[in-house]
């Protein structure tokens, strides 16, 4: 049965349930929020980086941020494959989203990196337990999932392998928040 308000039509993709596609295409709702949020977030630490390996790490964001982009866009198109419209408002976004914004604004290279490690943590976890939940259901889905999580971990250790020292311990291990990450790896 489709929802009143249009959000969801009275089909999915053959060889689903209704159900089951309705479900699949709400995980990526959350999926869809996620990588938004990410989107954004690179953008800002892209413009407020500053010090030394500036370039670099400016640079570096660019990239991150057009494929996640295009996850962002895969996502949707999934979505609305199964039958659900998708939504990327702003609004629906914050009210949705079970994390803070991003605390950083102008910082080091250092503290930016840091704090995007934390961002990613949460990203790649989170489509960890997506991929577990769809694949039981979609392997479609299941399989675009894995691939923005191999993207997803090659950007953290792009990341992480400024914050890393010779020895292999992370700047900013065991940070739980954006801030604590960038105080720590100061």
């Amino acid at each position: 049965m489709a929802a009143k308000n249009g959000s969801k039509a009275g089909f999915t993709v053959p060889g689903l349930s209704l159900e089951d596609g309705h479900k699949v295409a709400n995980i990526l709702q959350d999926r869809l929020h996620a990588l938004n949020d990410l989107q954004l977030t690179l953008k800002h630490a892209h413009w407020n980086v500053v010090g030394r390996d500036f370039i670099g790490v400016h640079e570096m964001l660019d990239p991150q941020i057009e494929l996640v982009r295009a996850m962002i866009d895969e996502t949707a198109e999934r979505m609305a494959t199964m039958g659900v419209a998708p939504n990327g408002l702003a609004g629906a976004l914050v009210k949705a989203r079970g994390w803070d914004d991003y605390d950083i604004g102008r910082a080091t290279t250092t503290e930016h990196l840091a704090a995007l490690d934390v961002v990613y943590n949460g990203v790649v976890s989170s489509h960890r337990e997506a991929i577990e939940t769809v694949g039981e259901l979609d392997p479609i889905a299941e399989d675009m999932l894995i691939s923005q999580t191999g993207q997803l971990e090659l950007f953290q250790w792009f990341m992480r392998s400024h914050l890393e020292s010779v020895d292999g311990q992370l700047s900013d291990a065991g940070a739980k928040t954006e801030k604590d990450a960038a105080a720590q790896a100061k």
